[in-house]
């Protein structure tokens, strides 16, 4: 008599085992993850905006300051007599090219003996703008 060895036969894996998961759930949960991911990077790329926005604000805040401060050190007898508006173009501050920067003094307003200088700062090819103002009086 020949004696064969016992070999167990292990049970064929089922679709509906639950020790594991589907190809379908796997691509739902892709599927999930991929629009999550997409809307992070949607959100990144909106706080990168915002911030490229706020450095060129505070630039060009900076620069309108600036000349408002060489007004106020030139003084009421420092600065034109008649109304006059300056422009400086594009390419014309230093070190800041994508900025323009306009200079409007407004004598006798609001009353005589008073000047209002405005100031205005474009960029984004005048797309925006910052102005500030300031009175000077004799």
């Amino acid at each position: 008599m020949i004696f064969l060895p016992r070999v167990k036969f292990r049970k064929m894996c089922r679709l509906s085992d639950p020790s594991g998961f589907t190809l379908v759930e796997i691509l739902v949960a892709l599927t999930i993850l991929t629009v999550g991911f997409l809307g992070v990077e949607g959100l990144g790329l909106s706080i990168i905006r915002g911030n490229l926005f706020s450095d060129r604000l505070t630039i060009a805040t900076t620069l309108a300051q600036d000349k408002l401060e060489d007004m106020r050190k030139s003084g009421f007898s420092g600065t034109p007599a008649t109304t006059t508006t300056t422009t400086e173009p594009y390419n014309s501050i230093a070190t800041y090219p994508f900025y323009k920067r306009v200079t409007f003094i407004d004598v006798a307003n609001p009353s005589a003996g008073m000047k209002m200088v405005t100031v205005t700062v474009f960029w984004n090819s005048d797309g925006s703008s910052v102005a500030l103002r300031t009175y000077l009086a004799e």
